[in-house]
């Protein structure tokens, strides 16, 4: 009663190994599918195409539950396509992570007693790639070992010969056009990893500092100025007043004297300063602050840059070699002994930022550095998701989005390091400047005079080319005709403006107004299950291969899929991951139980009339969810298709369908084998829906209920429409009765197991049929001769009568039951009295009083309850 093409062997089998053991199935069945080509795109397939490339992780990089997290969305989206007859690309790749792996070498050249100098850049760019090949992209078997369906015949590298290919040809182009430019502007500086850094790659925090309050001038020509920051006052050029501030009125255009120098400076008047902000002057330092230079460059002021880019005072005087610190606390006690200091505040929280890889204070540094000309391109990236070629979701992160692109500033994309995409510019000896594409030849030799720049290209700056250039640009090639544009980038929104901006500009600009992708799926960051970031400073930190050890990697996957709602943060626990590896064991103990019973394949399903009520039940919840878990995966709603998975096959197949039919296939006959299709085409279809969530178990399961030869490529199933809602209900009322029996039971301190007479009256209803499987479910014996009803159960129009003499001690049951009573009309008159008491309601907050409304609320259930309960104790 599904649309499913059956792909088997003549011989499946039903045989399965008492326990599901994780560690002796899923490296040796992945390795199968790798080795088989399952995950081998074809570009010269008429399929339509499905693109996802993977965003690549850091060559230094280790798993970790965040990678964990997207591999598993973008492994379950990417296995469901190609089930469903897509020419499915995923595509591998690492980083070069250029500050990152150039630290590694450079702390492993340390300990040698070397740097990277003693061996000039050619030979520690060589030592680099050694250290790769040794030591990088033990994540890309990783996430062998979490089950990755990626194409690895196409694995990529950002440094590779045809990215760096890609890398040199959009500079140029974008060089060419206008769009890259040279020039000295304030940049971020770390003075650690000694390279500039982007606006993103800063973070801020609030630090403890100071703020002093100092006295420039001298006489009636004074003014005073605050600042975080004095040591940067050896590097003042002027002070700033709003030219509108008459305090300052007298003093605009005079030079006043600058303490601690022979110098001095102009004020000016500035409509950048704030009147009402401290006292309305500000000192200006073009070379170390954003906005000084911007007022230098509207006064024409000069720029002085006072420290090197260790962070070390250069100007001469008795500050010259301090740390910018040590110089900070200098320099506040010669200002203090010249009576300069007019306030000092101490603590002074303020936010500063630190380097988002070494978390050094950011320095900010008048620097010539290299930029990308952004405005077009920016443009062009916000229309694509104002027009709708673009999609983000969650639809809620689009105001993110644009107030970023919308508000950007040119992109510094030169770093100071040695291992990276060099800058292809070269520099004549009389002042030419020459930008070399991959194809053009060098200008001149090294003896003639010509250099190449010194700098490479930020990271981000290849990392933005990643969905054309691995699939073969700047050439036209057939993978980039086949499978550009990508479909869907699986991300974290934490790196929306770090990456999914810059491959936007970049895949606009050299695709001629292509987009890189149609959907930008964001995902929240991995957390502990108390909702604490996870860290490796931090305890709470977790290793998911210790968990794919323990439980299996199918456990760790569905943890993490029931927690991906889109955009949200993820909370996982280790009991959680219990919990799936519970899940699994449920599965295959199911299908074992199915196999051993008769449940096959083979054959057509036998026509509605002749199956039983629970097997069109179970067949029209199953294309329901069929239906469903579609629905949520379009969505990208992969914690509710989780859940509906779960509860389908839990609680519906095992718990209810299987249960219920046990008593049609204990019987035999006819009717079992109707069943026994029935049940496998439903673990068939079971099997392939929860599939890429938990690939591992169901391949084994699935193999061997079908003969099949591998879920990978098997039919993703299809709903027929098939609904039978008299079915649906007649269980549902089925599923009440033992419900409330079962909870009755329960009440009278009845073991699960513990049988008991009963006279069922099921005339004029449809549960007629299923006494049986009403009297095994809920271990109801037939009523003897001496059968007395001493409770009676009306529910779901039929009456189950219960005869309890001798299964329960009726006193001792009255008299805990009296108790309970007791306890539940105390808590009722407690909630009551306070409820009641005007001067606590005005004077309570109102989740206070939400509170003891609840546990009144509660009071009257369980008062309820329990006097149901004695009303059906037989008398005494």
């Amino acid at each position: 009663m599904t649309e499913n093409t059956q792909q088997q062997n003549p011989a499946p089998t039903t045989e399965l190994p008492t326990q599901y053991a994780p560690a002796e199935v899923e490296g040796a069945l992945y390795e199968r599918w790798v080795d088989r080509g399952y995950f081998t795109a074809d570009a010269n397939s008429e399929k339509e195409p499905y693109t996802i490339v993977i965003p690549p992780p850091n060559v230094t990089g280790a798993l970790h539950l965040g990678h964990a997290f997207q591999v598993t969305l973008m492994d379950a989206l990417t296995r469901r396509k190609r089930m469903q007859g897509y020419e499915t690309l995923w595509l591998p790749g690492m980083d070069h992570a250029g500050i990152a792996t150039q630290n590694k070498v450079e702390q492993q050249l340390a300990e040698e007693g070397k740097s990277r100098q003693d061996l000039g850049r050619e030979a520690f760019t060589d030592r680099v790639w050694q250290w790769k090949d040794e030591y990088g992209g033990r994540i890309l078997g990783q996430l062998r070992r979490l089950g990755a369906g990626l194409d690895w015949s196409r694995e990529r590298f950002t440094m590779d010969e045809g990215l760096s290919k890609a890398v040199q040809t959009i500079f140029k182009n974008l060089y060419d056009d206008g769009l890259i430019y040279r020039a000295e502007r304030i940049i971020n500086w770390c003075p650690r990893c000694l390279t500039a850094i982007s606006d993103i790659e800063v973070d801020y925090q609030d630090d403890d500092g100071e703020l002093v309050s100092l006295k420039y001038g001298e006489g009636d020509e004074t003014v005073v100025v605050a600042t975080t920051r004095v040591e940067t006052m050896l590097g003042d050029t002027a002070v700033a007043v709003h030219p509108d501030d008459e305090r300052y009125a007298h003093l605009i255009g005079k030079r006043i004297k600058l303490p601690l120098t022979d110098r001095t400076i102009p004020v000016v008047a500035d409509t950048h300063v704030d009147p009402e902000f401290g006292t309305g002057a500000v000192k200006v330092t073009p070379a170390h602050d954003p906005n000084d230079f911007a007022i230098g460059q509207r006064h024409d002021l000069e720029s002085m840059t006072i420290m090197d880019e260790r962070g070390v005072i250069t100007v001469h005087g008795p500050f010259q070699g301090l740390d910018r610190f040590e110089a900070r606390s200098a320099i506040v006690a010669a200002l203090r002994e010249q009576g300069r200091v007019v306030a000092e505040k101490r603590p002074y929280v303020h936010s500063v930022g630190h380097c988002s890889r070494c978390k050094t204070t950011v320095e900010p540094r008048l620097s010539l550095q290299w930029w990308v000309k952004v405005d077009t391109l920016a443009q062009a990236a916000g229309d694509a998701v104002r027009d709708g070629r673009v999609a983000l979701h969650p639809k809620d992160m689009e105001k993110r989005y644009f107030d970023w692109v919308d508000n950007l500033n040119d992109w510094c994309i030169s770093r100071q390091l040695w291992w990276g995409h060099r800058i292809p510019v070269w520099y004549g000896p009389n002042g030419e400047v020459v930008c070399v594409g991959p194809d053009d030849p060098i200008p001149g030799t090294e003896a003639e005079g010509w250099t190449q720049d010194e700098d490479v290209l930020d990271t981000w700056f290849s990392s933005g080319l990643w969905p054309f250039s691995t699939l073969g640009w700047p050439e036209k090639t057939p993978d980039l005709e086949k499978f550009y544009s990508t479909d869907v980038l699986v991300t974290g929104h934490d790196i929306i403006f770090f990456w999914v901006v810059r491959m936007m500009m970049f895949g606009l600009y050299a695709m001629e107004d292509q987009v890189p992708f149609k959907t930008v799926a964001l995902t929240g960051l991995v957390r502990d299950e108390f909702g604490k970031k996870m860290s490796k400073s931090n305890p709470n930190a977790v290793d998911p291969l210790d968990w794919m050890d323990a439980y299996g990697s199918d456990a760790v996957r569905f943890t993490l899929a029931t927690g991906a709602n889109p955009g949200a943060d993820v909370p996982i626990g280790e009991d959680w991951v219990k919990a799936s590896r519970n899940f699994a064991n449920k599965i295959w103990n199911a299908t074992r139980f199915a196999l051993m019973n008769g449940a096959t394949v083979e054959g057509p399903l036998p026509a509605p009339e002749a199956m039983t009520a629970t097997d069109r039940w179970i067949l029209s919840r199953l294309n329901k969810t069929v239906a469903e878990v579609d629905a949520f995966y379009d969505d990208f709603q992969f914690a509710k298709l989780s859940d509906a998975l779960y509860h389908f096959a839990w609680d519906e197949v095992f718990d209810w369908y299987v249960e219920l039919s046990k008593t049609t296939f204990f019987e035999g006959g006819e009717q079992a084998k109707v069943s026994g299709r029935v049940l496998g085409e439903v673990l068939d279809v079971t099997l392939r829906l929860l599939h890429p969530i938990v690939p591992f178990v169901t391949e084994t399961l699935w193999t061997t209920l079908t003969g099949g030869e591998t879920l990978v490529i098997a039919e993703w199933p299809k709903d027929s429409g098939f609904r039978d809602a008299a079915a649906e209900s007649e269980i549902e009322t089925l599923q009440q009765v033992i419900t409330e029996v079962r909870r009755f039971r329960a009440d009278q301190g009845l073991q699960p197991g513990q049988r008991v007479p009963a006279r069922l009256v099921l005339d004029g209803t449809a549960l007629a049929p299923h006494e049986a499987a009403i009297r095994q479910l809920l271990r109801l014996q037939p009523e003897g001769d001496a059968f007395s009803a001493t409770a009676t159960l009306p529910v779901g129009g039929a009456q189950v009568a219960l005869d309890l003499s001798g299964t329960i001690d009726v006193a001792a049951e009255r008299k805990r039951l009296a108790k309970d009573l007791a306890a539940a009309e105390k808590e009722k008159a407690q909630a009551t009295g306070k409820l009641g008491n005007e001067g606590f309601l005005a004077k309570a907050p109102d989740a206070v009083v939400d509170k003891i409304r609840g546990r009144l609320a509660k009071a009257d259930e369980d008062i309820a309850r329990i006097q149901e309960q004695l009303e059906r104790l037989p008398q005494a």
